[in-house]
């Protein structure tokens, strides 16, 4: 699992990076009283059909977004709110 990943040739796959993506605030009476941030998580496995994306899709508040293919390596991307 990585937050901040090294470059590409050092990553040990399969693996996960995850990255701060985006941050819902609600507010009222000039006070936030609601504040979830989002984060985008990449499951990345040479395996096409790992099970390990379905488990990641389980989590609560999670929600799967899109799947690609980059360097021959697949990339299952989620949006994690926590």
């Amino acid at each position: 699992m990585y937050f901040q990943p090294p470059p590409n040739n050092m990553m040990v796959y399969p693996c996960i990076v995850y990255q701060r993506d985006d941050v819902f605030a609600s507010s009222a009476n000039n006070s936030n009283y609601r504040y979830v941030q989002r984060y985008q998580v990449t499951y990345i496995d040479r395996k096409p059909d790992s099970l390990i994306p379905g488990k990641i899709g389980r989590l609560p508040l999670c929600a799967y977004d899109r799947f690609f293919v980059a360097d021959n390596l697949n990339h299952d991307v989620f949006n994690l709110y926590y």
